[in-house]
């Protein structure tokens, strides 16, 4: 009787035993493979977004520069910075340097009419459209060096020190009269570039560079007043004309009003 009941147990409980085991088995050989697949997946995912590089225009600005008590500091950005970041309005002083910028647009400081000084040296701007400056009424010092302007556009009339050295401004694309009204302009610095005539040098100058140019003639009245011995140009102590096609001899009373000569070194 025992014997019977043994045989009869095994006969039901191993077909069980072996069906659960299957199952299980094959619940588990499942897993894995959805497993791997999604953590596959989600790497690739991973891989792909992660190899795209954000431009530096699509960034915040005071994440991809540093912005310090009404300072913007936008130095050799990486990824390349193509455009004037948006500024905080309350921003004083702008030194984004060696980027590429190429355009300056009216835009760009429209908003920033706290601006005091703005460095852009070291970029690649060929283009500054003509009101780019004109909702800065506070800005005192603007340089531009290391560029690749031909030409200039309106000045804000509160400057104190311009630099465009190292560009290729030519004489068509300055302005006679472009400095005339720029009564607190005392340093500007034109220093290698493409003029031919000295633009006109309003009275507060203290230091003018027009050295490396291709200026090959002054007159009596670029730098004094021609028709008076007396007049005495008291506040300009700096002037370099060198690496210009010109002759200093040849204009013996072109700088009689100064303090003294131009510095640097002539042939």
């Amino acid at each position: 009787m025992i014997q019977l009941r043994i045989l009869i147990f095994t006969s039901v409980m191993i077909p069980w035993i072996m069906s659960s085991v299957a199952n299980n088995e094959y619940m588990e050989a499942r897993k894995p493979a959805k497993a791997t697949e999604s953590m596959s997946d989600y790497g690739v995912l991973q891989d792909t977004d992660s190899a795209v590089t954000p431009k530096a225009e699509a960034l915040p600005t005071c994440l991809l520069c540093v912005c310090l008590s009404g300072s913007v500091y936008c130095e050799d950005v990486s990824p390349d910075m193509s455009a004037v970041p948006t500024l905080p309005k309350e921003t004083a002083y702008l030194y984004a340097r060696f980027n590429k910028i190429t355009k300056i647009r009216n835009q760009d400081f429209a908003d920033t009419a706290t601006l005091r000084r703005i460095d852009l040296s070291g970029n690649l701007i060929a283009e500054i459209e003509d009101g780019a400056f004109s909702k800065l009424p506070n800005l005192e010092e603007l340089t531009l060096a290391e560029n690749r302007l031909t030409k200039l556009p309106m000045l804000p009339p509160k400057l104190v020190a311009f630099n465009a050295n190292f560009n290729r401004l030519k004489t068509q694309g300055v302005k006679a009269n472009a400095f005339k009204k720029l009564t607190r302009l005392a340093y500007l610095y034109l220093g290698n570039n493409e003029l031919t005539a000295v633009p006109h040098l309003p009275e507060s100058l203290h230091v003018v560079h027009l050295h490396n140019n291709k200026i090959s003639t002054i007159t009596d009245e670029t730098f004094c007043k021609g028709n008076t011995s007396h007049y005495i140009r008291a506040s300009m102590y700096e002037v370099r004309l060198d690496g210009n096609p010109l002759k200093l001899s040849q204009h013996p009373n072109s700088f009689i009003c100064l303090q003294s000569l131009p510095v640097g070194w002539y042939k």
